[in-house]
């Protein structure tokens, strides 16, 4: 990571303060950076950065999700889960501990749908989604156009499997096999393997796109949960290298208490 960074990651740890659903330590690898060519860093008073216009559509006639993508504080979205008894336990501990344990506070991955406030580049073919994150551990997901079934009980996985379909418009993802290693939040959410997520993409406009996220986990949380995260396209920016494990600002502070 490079000295650049360090500026703009210690003003989002003052605003993370602020979030009650933001953990202490999930600031530290995120928020947007300053960078040629972009403006980012800088106070913004109103949006003039996102572009307006018509949803692109690719060749084959399907909405172009293509793009380099910022969640803003939408990252930070999640609402109220209803977890079982154990799970509410286990997210007081973690909560209490400061969230010394937290894994992408440690480099690993942040799993699936938990993200940071760093740029995302969609890059989708007729058959392959892919999203690059260049937060994290300058991770990616792959989302399978092609019709494919899921995996056949792979075992656990960091990212799990994404097999994604369209629905009009409207390109729903379905994802599972996901390990229970990973939190849904900075703040220790937990989640079980039984973890299964649904993910809707829409993008109504040029500069717009709306996810819909739809957990189920029965040996975690008591009912479904959903709740909506909004990305903005940033036509003009670039996803930058960054490397947790040259840099990685929290393991100093994950003290716990």
């Amino acid at each position: 990571m490079s000295k650049r960074h360090l500026s703009s990651l210690l003003a989002v740890a003052a605003i993370a303060a602020l979030l009650p659903m933001l953990a202490v330590r999930s600031v530290a690898q995120s928020d947007a950076k300053t960078g040629k060519g972009g403006g980012r860093g800088k106070a913004e008073q109103k949006d003039t950065l996102t572009p307006s216009g018509p949803t692109p559509k690719t060749a084959d006639g399907k909405v172009d999700l293509s793009g380099v993508w910022t969640p803003g504080l939408t990252f930070t979205n999640m609402g109220q889960v209803p977890l079982q008894p154990w799970a509410e336990e286990v997210y007081k501990e973690r909560r209490a501990n400061l969230s010394k344990d937290d894994p992408e506070g440690h480099c690993l991955p942040a799993g699936v749908p938990r993200i940071s406030p760093f740029l995302q580049k969609f890059v989708q073919t007729p058959t392959l989604l892919v999203i690059l994150d260049e937060g994290n551990i300058h991770s990616y997901r792959q989302v399978f156009l092609d019709g494919r079934p899921h995996l056949d009980d792979p075992g656990p996985l960091w990212m799990g499997d994404s097999i994604g379909k369209w629905d009009g418009d409207t390109l729903v993802v379905d994802t599972k096999y996901l390990n229970d290693k990973t939190w849904l939040n900075g703040q220790g959410l937990p989640h079980s393997e039984d973890l299964h997520v649904v993910e809707r993409f829409r993008r109504p406009d040029l500069g717009h796109l709306e996810i819909e996220i739809t957990m189920e986990d029965p040996k975690a949380f008591t009912k479904l949960h959903t709740f909506t995260r909004t990305y903005l396209l940033r036509p003009t920016w670039e996803i930058q290298e960054y490397v947790c494990n040259e840099f990685n600002v929290d393991q100093d502070h994950l003290v716990g208490k």
